[in-house]
């Protein structure tokens, strides 16, 4: 790959472990070509505590663009946000929107299931009944909402429900059931939000041993026409990269010949 870049970034604006300068550093230092921010947006409903505020969001910007300024001549830097699908935040000014869902909604609340591996099971138990195939097709269905929400760019880990599967496995995810929740989902989305990302973010937190999505919904991604990023999610500088080279033989395997960089232009194409 001619081009290293990464759009899925978390600083100390939110939960992140390093600030925005110190994760540019740490790009320039690992040859990256470009990098993108993309910050939590802030979430009314929520009592997470390491989520950005409205008021941050404008220093978050400021502080990106002084960045961008500051070492254009050594690495490209984009300031984007990652949207969660019951924010109601302002988008305009921010380079790209990365859609996730992280929280699904019951009797009209939002209750987060990426958490640890003993509250996984505790969600599914709760609010399904240690049915994990109804958190499955619930999870599918509310990610069928994100283009409603906002013009995305990237499909966020697609198949975030499965992060603590290797540690607990709570679900079957090769059961033709779940797949097809899957392959429904990817199906409904095409035509909607044109990328989606190969995301490394759970290996380097010990959660997953390969990226998500897992490999029969890239082969289904590829089919539906959907264009490809690599991102490590990254909430520490020294996994910036981690996984790369895994990521890019996945997708090869499922038929991809080439990635989506974004630009100054906009998102273009590169060879893997």
């Amino acid at each position: 790959m001619s081009y290293l870049q990464n759009l899925h970034i978390h600083t100390t604006y939110a939960d992140g472990k390093d600030s925005p300068e110190e994760i540019v550093l740490a790009a320039i230092q690992k040859g990256f070509d470009s990098i993108g921010f993309s910050e939590h947006t802030y979430m009314s409903f929520s009592d997470y505590p390491y989520q950005m505020t409205v008021a941050d969001m404008l220093k978050y910007k400021n502080e990106i663009l002084n960045l961008k300024e500051k070492y254009k001549n050594q690495i490209e830097i984009f300031c984007g946000l990652e949207y969660e699908l019951f924010s109601d935040v302002p988008t305009d000014g921010f380079d790209y929107l990365i859609g996730s869902v992280h929280y699904l909604k019951f009797d009209g609340k939002e209750v987060g299931f990426d958490r640890g591996v003993e509250e996984v099971k505790n969600y599914v138990n709760n609010y399904f009944n240690g049915d994990s195939l109804k958190f499955a097709q619930k999870y599918y269905e509310t990610m069928l909402l994100l283009p409603q929400k906002n013009d995305f760019d990237i499909l966020g880990h697609f198949d975030l429900l499965t992060k603590t599967n290797e540690l607990n496995g709570f679900i079957d995810n090769s059961s033709k059931e779940y797949l097809n929740y899957g392959y429904e989902a990817i199906r409904n989305l095409k035509g909607k939000i044109p990328l989606f990302e190969v995301n490394t973010g759970a290996i380097s937190r010990g959660y997953r041993t390969t990226p998500y999505p897992q490999i029969e919904f890239l082969k289904e991604f590829k089919k539906c026409g959907f264009g490809a990023v690599i991102t490590s999610d990254c909430h520490d500088k020294n996994f910036i990269d981690c996984y790369y080279n895994e990521a890019r033989e996945m997708l090869l395997e499922a038929g991809f010949k080439t990635l989506h960089i974004l630009t100054t232009d906009g998102f273009k194409e590169v060879k893997i």
